[in-house]
């Protein structure tokens, strides 16, 4: 398998059914970005470094996923809106176990 389906819920509370390569090592925040799913300059804002947190999501599937690095944590930690679901999509890398995933942008910080 090249693709994996993957529910994507954008910060207009709209749902996108989209297909992400396993293939090419994109993250969850690159396959948002190829998509447009946020707007420009609003998501990825440190190059998916796990420096800023604009690619916050909060996993609404029951996914069994990595676990979060000590930079991810620490990220998480200083960041707002956070849940007990929140990842950073810069550190989700697309693997076949990701198929059927559905996850819900986290709110922009203002």
């Amino acid at each position: 398998m090249s693709d994996v389906k993957i529910k994507i819920t954008d910060r207009d509370g709209v749902s996108h059914e989209v297909d992400a390569p396993t293939d090419m090592n994109m993250n969850l925040m690159e396959v948002v970005r190829s998509y447009e799913l946020a707007p420009e300059g609003t998501i990825g804002v440190c190059g998916g470094m796990a420096m800023c947190a604009s690619c916050q999501c909060y996993i609404k599937s029951d996914h069994e996923l990595p676990e979060m690095s000590d930079d991810e944590e620490a990220m998480l930690a200083e960041a707002f809106n956070v849940e007990d679901n929140s990842r950073l999509g810069c550190q989700l890398h697309i693997t076949e176990d990701m198929d059927g995933l559905e996850v819900e942008l986290a709110p922009e910080d203002l």
